[in-house]
């Protein structure tokens, strides 16, 4: 079963998010397990709803690819991130 990925992570800016998007480069090399992202900013701040295959799939990217590019960029705080199994997945236009 796939699971939902929600991340909030207010420190973040978006020329941070940018910046980390070009470095880490998962619209291009995309990871293992990876299904579909959103992010956006809202009055909280930074936001992401990711769909995985696996927790272990989005852990890996998190440590292999992800903070490696947090920590060069020099990205503060740390993102609230919770995980949940999907219970439905429709997705008509993807």
């Amino acid at each position: 079963m796939a699971f939902v990925m929600q991340m909030h992570w207010p420190e973040v800016s978006r020329e941070q998010y940018e910046n980390t998007r070009r470095e880490v480069n998962w619209e291009k090399d995309v990871p293992t397990g990876a299904k579909f992202h959103v992010a956006w900013f809202g009055d909280d701040g930074f936001r992401v709803l990711d769909l995985w295959d696996s927790a272990a799939d989005f852990e890996r990217f998190v440590t292999g690819r992800l903070m490696p590019a947090v920590k060069k960029l020099g990205i503060k705080g740390e993102p609230r991130v919770q995980m949940h199994e999907a219970h439905a997945i429709f997705a008509p236009n993807v």
